[in-house]
């Protein structure tokens, strides 16, 4: 059995290849990140010399106590990466839960996070 076909063109999943998997992968970018977003979101970003962003979700239960309120805001996050990793340079990306966020409605966790992926974008520290 196959799987159904995603909307969207090449390059616009959320495959192994755009993931951060490994703690040292984290921790690399927790040790010198630069830092974007404010309400609902913070986004830590560090360059990692390949041509693509690779997205990494540190969702703790101390900011969202239930599981569907961290599985949401998980969801959130992969959809608005998904949505905008075309435009992104080459970066590690951390999203982490910020206070209140499990109480904010999608679309204001989607501008957050889109004015973060713009940010990274003309971030001069960044080589594109």
């Amino acid at each position: 059995m196959s799987t159904p076909a995603r909307a969207g063109g090449p390059g616009e999943g959320f495959g192994r290849e755009r993931r951060l998997t490994q703690s040292s992968q984290f921790k690399r970018v927790f040790a010198d990140a630069s830092r974007a977003g404010r309400q609902g979101f913070v986004v830590l970003y560090r360059p990692n010399g390949l041509d693509q962003p690779r997205l990494g979700l540190a969702i703790a239960k101390k900011c969202a106590r239930r599981a569907v309120d961290r599985n949401r805001l998980k969801r959130i996050a992969r959809e608005s990466f998904r949505r905008s990793c075309q435009q992104l340079p080459g970066v590690d990306i951390v999203v982490l839960c910020a206070q209140g966020a499990p109480r904010e409605p999608n679309q204001r966790l989607f501008d957050v996070l889109e004015r973060a992926w713009a940010h990274i974008g003309k971030s001069s520290c960044v080589e594109s």
